[in-house]
């Protein structure tokens, strides 16, 4: 399940607008997504409900977390893909959970030196995280309300370059944004002929999206695409995988004939692996078990 996840340290930089912008650009595509806060505060909720009361005519659906009495976080039904709004000032641990289910960063930026420092800041914290370094969970930069009759552009671009951060695109400042949010909508709810110039400016960004929502889909796919092997005459050509009892071969022994060999000896795992012992520790995390990730990335 694809996550996108909205980060920068500094408030007031546009992470909202983003996250809801892509959320409605989503569902507008036919696609179910889940729009949150990792801010218990929940601020994008109150958009949401203004989006309700909105009765848009959308192909898809934008759902919100579901918070029970304890704070537990449940996926809701058919959701295919998350978009995460992320609250000011993380660091440390609250930064890297975050980076440790997400698919994509997107950093949006202001210009002005104290926005500039701020993101440089949060992305150098970034790289040093193992699943970013390795170039699993993607990361760029988004100039935010910037005005077009200055360099302002240019300027973020070429800041970016220097720090080594994609720099994907800018979104203008106007009161369309301004206008949209306070009523529940975004410009991909307006009529074409009305942002079009707006919806230039996003072209590159979900262009970059684009690759990175695919992947973990084909991932999946890959995993239940049958071999060259499994196509082979007498063999099932479903690609599914077969059911435990069928791959037991028929001639074992019962298993009260079976020699005992400790855990741990070579050819047989130790019953706690690694994967047990991650599960646990993920379990014992504040993140909803439904974007936990397998294994250590």
């Amino acid at each position: 399940m694809p996550v996108v996840a909205v980060v920068n340290r500094k408030g007031g930089s546009g992470k909202s607008t983003l996250a809801t912008h892509l959320a409605a650009y989503f569902a507008n595509s036919g696609i179910r997504v889940m729009l949150g806060d990792v801010d218990r505060q929940q601020s994008t909720q109150a958009w949401l409900k203004l989006r309700t009361a909105q009765q848009l005519a959308q192909r898809g659906a934008i759902l919100g977390w579901v918070v029970d009495p304890k704070n537990v976080l449940r996926k809701p039904s058919g959701v295919t893909h998350v978009v995460l709004d992320t609250p000011g000032g993380m660091r440390g641990f609250d930064l890297a959970r975050v980076v440790m289910f997400a698919d994509a960063i997107l950093m949006p930026v202001c210009n002005s030196v104290f926005d500039r420092d701020s993101a440089a800041e949060c992305y150098a914290e970034l790289k040093a995280i193992p699943r970013i370094a390795s170039g699993r969970c993607k990361v760029a930069a988004v100039g935010m309300r910037l005005d077009a009759r200055t360099k302002a552009g240019e300027v973020l671009k070429q800041w970016a370059d220097r720090l080594e951060l994609p720099f994907i695109g800018v979104l203008r400042e106007t009161q369309a944004y301004v206008r949209c949010v306070e009523r529940g909508l975004t410009l991909f709810d307006l009529p074409a002929a009305q942002v079009q110039a707006d919806m230039a400016q996003w072209q590159p960004v979900l262009q970059w999206l684009d690759p990175v929502l695919q992947a973990p889909q084909a991932a999946v796919d890959s995993v239940h695409r049958p071999s060259r092997a499994a196509r082979a005459p007498g063999r099932p050509q479903t690609g599914s995988i077969k059911p435990l009892h069928e791959s037991i071969p028929q001639s074992a022994p019962p298993a009260t004939q079976r020699k005992r060999v400790p855990p741990g000896v070579a050819g047989v795992p130790s019953r706690i692996t690694l994967t047990t012992r991650i599960g646990r520790l993920l379990d014992s995390l504040p993140i909803p078990r439904f974007l936990q990730r397998r294994g250590a990335g």
